[in-house]
C-alpha cells in the first residue's frame, strides 16, 4: 500500500508570550492519503495556521511524530526541512504572495531555479503548467496585470510546477467571487490528480469544502 501524503501522530506545539506558555496544537493525529484533498476548519485561533505550518515544514513540532509521504520529517533541523520543502512542498495562499517586478514566467519559473534545474528543463515546464492553468498567452504579464483570478492561477501554476509531494493552500478562494472560486477550485482539483499532489486546505469557505474528500475541524488545538 501506498504510505500516506500526510500521518501525524500525537504532534504537539507550544509558543511562549513573555512568561506564559501557550498551547496552540494538542497531541494532533492526522493521516491523508496521498492524491486526496483534505481541509483543515476552524475558528480564528484554533490552531489551523499552526497545524498547515508543521505540515508544510515551515515550523518544527515540540513533540510528536510526522511522516511525509512515508519519510519522517519531524525532527529535522531548518536545512534539512528547508530542502525537503523546496523539493516536495507547494503553496497556494490567500494573497498569492507572488512577486510584483516579476513576469508570470518568471513567478512560475522560481521554485525550479531554487532546485538548480536546468533552463531548458524550466522552460519546458513553465510552459506545460502555464498552458494547463490557461495562462499561456500571459507569460510576459506581470501580476498587478492580472485579475484576482488569474493572479491565484499563476500560483497555483507555481506551487505545481514542480510536482510536488504536497500542496499547502491556505484559504486559496477567501479573495475571489463565486463563478472565479469554482474555477479555482476545479483547476486545483484537476491539476493535483494530474500531477500526483495532496492538497491540505485551511479554509472557511463551503464552496472549497464540498470539493474535499475528507474535512477536518480543529478547536482550542484538537482536531474533532
Amino acid at each position: 500500500m501506498t504510505a500516506p501524503a500526510i500521518a501525524l501522530s500525537g504532534i504537539v506545539k507550544h509558543y511562549r508570550m513573555g512568561d506564559e506558555d501557550i498551547p496552540a496544537l494538542r497531541g494532533i493525529d492526522l493521516a491523508v492519503p496521498s492524491g486526496t484533498f483534505a481541509a483543515v476548519r476552524g475558528p480564528s485561533g484554533s490552531g489551523k495556521s499552526t497545524l498547515l505550518n508543521i505540515c508544510g515544514l515551515i515550523d518544527a513540532p515540540d513533540a510528536g511524530r510526522y511522516l511525509l509521504a512515508g519519510e519522517d520529517v519531524g525532527g529535522l533541523d531548518e536545512d534539512a526541512r528547508t530542502m525537503i520543502r523546496r523539493r516536495s512542498i507547494g503553496f497556494v495562499f490567500q494573497s498569492y504572495n507572488l512577486v510584483p517586478v516579476m513576469s508570470v514566467r518568471d513567478n512560475v519559473e522560481y521554485p525550479l531555479l531554487l532546485l538548480g534545474l536546468p533552463a531548458g528543463e524550466r522552460r519546458g515546464r513553465v510552459d506545460e503548467i502555464l498552458d494547463q492553468v490557461g495562462l499561456a498567452g500571459l507569460a510576459d504579464r506581470r501580476p498587478d496585470q492580472l485579475s484576482g483570478g488569474q493572479r491565484q492561477r499563476v500560483a497555483i501554476a507555481r506551487a505545481l510546477v514542480k510536482s510536488p509531494t504536497l500542496v499547502i493552500a491556505d484559504e486559496p478562494t477567501a479573495n475571489l467571487d463565486t463563478a472565479t472560486a469554482a474555477q479555482v477550485i476545479d483547476l486545483m482539483k484537476a491539476l493535483g490528480h494530474r500531477h500526483g499532489a495532496t492538497f491540505l486546505i485551511a479554509t472557511h469557505d463551503d464552496r472549497m469544502t464540498a470539493h474535499c474528500d475528507s474535512v477536518h475541524a480543529i478547536t482550542d488545538g484538537s482536531l474533532q
